[in-house]
């Protein structure tokens, strides 16, 4: 009888044709709802799973589950833990959005600084001249803070400084000056929020990160600063970062993540002209979906065919899968 793979959101089509090129039966699920997961999950061999939530309890349901692979790089909706006691692999995909979000980021850096959202809302509604009183400004010579230096963060660190000539403060618990690239400066925490002219959040949601940046880094702030976070929404205060807005402590944002996705519709940041939103969109193209797709398909295939994934995110002292020479 052939492995079985759930996958309870619809991914690109190159991940699902990987697997049934293996010769797995691939199982497309019917929600992500509790209920449909614990159906689903009791007789699979592996999950290709996007943004479901995959608790404790849905886990103890996999009776023959050996895998979960995430589609991204974020695992946040996943309980490690109970994995790694029950024998499950969990994975990600690490690579794959490294090159999207980046460019992504850039974007948002570039709209931030010219006020293209406002402007351009404004001359719908007729206000053509409404540039005037809001000129943007130039990139090259100013400052940008990198908070969170793993792939996504280097990657928006090195195009910013060579392709806009900016100065980059970059922050990570582990980045000393000795291991920090020609490109950028490894600085403490408080100095990033300092001096920086934009600051860029590019660290995953752990209980550490959770809510850390909030009252005290906005009030650090220059009056004139942006912050950009294209990470998760649950490492930003939303309550404080939308007073420090109201209040001018801070310039603007640019947000494509939020605390509760999806937001509601009355969000205060909805209405601020000084804050751009999008819709949790930084890795949303047609490459990178499919990327995703199939890296996180070859890592169940990986797992299946007795070997270690590349990428875990966890360590099961006891997988249920029969490790190779092991």
């Amino acid at each position: 009888m052939p492995y079985k793979i759930l996958i309870p959101q619809p991914v690109a089509p190159e991940g699902v044709e990987f697997l049934e090129d293996q010769g797995y039966e691939v199982l497309m699920g019917t929600g992500v709802s509790e209920e449909a997961l614990l159906r689903e999950v009791a007789d699979c061999d592996a999950v290709l799973l996007r943004t479901a939530p995959f608790d404790g309890k849905i886990l103890e349901a996999g009776k023959r589950l050996q895998v979960v692979a995430r589609h991204g790089a974020g695992y946040n909706n996943v309980d490690l833990e109970t994995a790694a006691r029950l024998g499950i692999w969990v994975t990600n995909t690490p690579d794959a959005t490294t090159s999207s979000v980046a460019e992504f980021t850039l974007g948002a850096l570039i709209c931030c600084a010219r006020n293209m959202a406002a402007c351009g809302r404004r001359m719908k509604e007729g206000e053509f001249s409404y540039k005037n009183t809001h000129k943007g400004m130039d990139l090259r010579g100013k400052t940008l803070a990198v908070i969170g230096f793993g792939r996504i963060g280097r990657e928006v660190a090195k195009k910013a400084h060579l392709a806009l000539g900016m100065r980059i403060l970059a922050y990570s618990p582990s980045l000393t000056p000795e291991k920090a690239p020609e490109y950028a400066e490894a600085a403490e925490w408080e100095k990033c929020f300092r001096e920086a002219d934009f600051v860029s959040l590019h660290m995953p949601l752990k209980e550490s990160t959770r809510g850390i940046v909030g009252e005290k880094e906005f009030s650090m702030m220059k009056p004139t600063a942006r912050l950009i976070n294209c990470a998760r929404g649950e490492v930003v205060k939303e309550a404080e970062l939308i007073c420090a807005l109201e209040t001018g402590e801070i310039g603007g944002a640019f947000l494509d993540v939020f605390e509760k996705e999806p937001p509601q519709p009355d969000n205060p940041l909805f209405s601020m002209e000084n804050v751009t939103v999008t819709p949790h969109m930084a890795s949303n193209t047609e490459e990178c979906m499919a990327l995703m797709a199939r890296q996180a398909a070859e890592q169940i295939h990986q797992v299946l065919s007795g070997n270690r994934p590349s990428w875990a995110v966890n360590r099961p002292e006891h997988p249920r899968n029969i490790l190779k020479n092991h």
